[in-house]
């Protein structure tokens, strides 16, 4: 197995990042799901939600290197060649798979900081990037919650959409970015 991309399989880093992803964003959705087992206000809950910020911060510093690194490398073909329509549809999700790992952490960062909370990263205060506004914040929280909510399904589409692939399409897509071969 290669580091970097080759024209057939995803290189070391690539799955690496991939897969680093995917676990991240299931600590994310899986702290903010836990956070409701704690009453309003309880230390275990403002640790899991500052556990929650962290972690949505990290995707988002991550998601910036992933995407240098994509335009950097190879994307490796797809054999069978997939049709035209399939292609569009397959950039349109990765297109929008990366904007959610944007969107959300500044969605996030805007809704703590708008309602006056402090926004820790590894220790450090992270500057807000908007006034206190409570209303504001609550109207940024319902954009982030639907966003997020919509986002289990973004991920179970791409998961179904490699498994489709591999098993209807009889095609490399899922394997391209398996760590081993079948």
């Amino acid at each position: 197995m290669y580091w970097q991309n080759t024209e057939n399989h995803y290189g070391k880093v690539s799955m690496a990042f991939h897969w680093l992803m995917l676990l991240l964003l299931v600590a994310v959705f899986a702290t903010i799901e836990l956070r409701v087992m704690y009453p309003k206000g309880s230390e275990p809950r403002e640790a899991i939600k500052a556990l929650h910020f962290l972690l949505g911060m990290i995707v988002f510093i991550l998601v910036w290197i992933r995407l240098a690194l994509r335009v950097r490398q190879t994307i490796p073909k797809v054999s069978p060649a997939m049709s035209s329509k399939q292609e569009l549809l397959a950039k349109a999700m990765h297109i929008t798979l990366y904007a959610f790992m944007i969107i959300m952490p500044i969605l996030g960062w805007i809704t703590v900081t708008t309602a006056g909370k402090e926004l820790l990263f590894l220790g450090l205060e992270v500057p807000g990037i908007m006034t206190t506004d409570k209303d504001l914040a609550h109207q940024f929280e319902d954009i982030h919650q639907t966003i997020g909510e919509l986002g289990y399904y973004l991920i179970g589409l791409h998961a179904i959409a490699a498994l489709f692939h591999h098993y209807v399409q009889k095609d490399n897509t899922l394997t391209r970015m398996l760590p081993f071969k079948k």
